[in-house]
């Protein structure tokens, strides 16, 4: 048997601590996109850096939400949403939805689709789609979903966060 460059030839079976977990998470890149709604007249929505593909056939993809976070009430009782996947000059974006306590739509940055939705205005893509299923994992829910609508806006570079801090992808970037 090889030993993992890096790795502990000590391996334990107790689960690791949230401080060693998100240390790994630091060291792993993620796409930025913001998840919105409507709940009972009013736009909610939080910036999520778990959106994930799950199925090109049919078209699911999903994200993770803490139960305590103040957005999961409205995520619990919608039928839809919207995903916005953000360009990289939208960090301020991904910031303001990031913030607790604050009107994240008060300074603008974002349409209606005609099904009530909101998306953000200059996103690099955006999904509608039809909430398929809620399951509680842990301290949070995964929330997967079922893409009914969509945008590219063509040439968009992603926002993407990665140890703490947002970056840019580009043609330089390439391995």
């Amino acid at each position: 048997m090889t030993a993992l460059a890096g790795a502990t030839p000590a391996v334990r079976d107790a689960a690791l601590t949230a401080d060693e977990f998100r240390s790994v998470f630091r060291g792993h890149p993620a796409g930025v996109a913001v998840v919105a709604l409507r709940d009972g007249g009013r736009p909610v929505g939080f910036t999520a850096t778990s959106v994930i593909s799950v199925s090109a056939d049919p078209p699911l993809l999903a994200f993770s939400l803490a139960t305590t976070s103040s957005s999961w009430p409205a995520v619990a009782r919608a039928r839809t949403v919207a995903v916005s996947f953000l360009a990289a000059d939208q960090a301020d974006v991904s910031a303001r939805f990031a913030t607790s306590g604050i009107d994240r739509f008060a300074d603008g940055g974002w349409s209606a689709l005609g099904s009530g939705e909101p998306v953000i205005d200059g996103a690099a893509a955006w999904v509608r789609a039809r909430v398929v299923e809620r399951t509680g994992v842990g301290s949070s829910h995964l929330v997967t979903l079922q893409a009914t609508a969509h945008h590219v806006a063509p040439g968009a570079a992603p926002l993407v966060f990665h140890d703490r801090g947002y970056h840019r992808l580009g043609d330089a970037t390439r391995v």
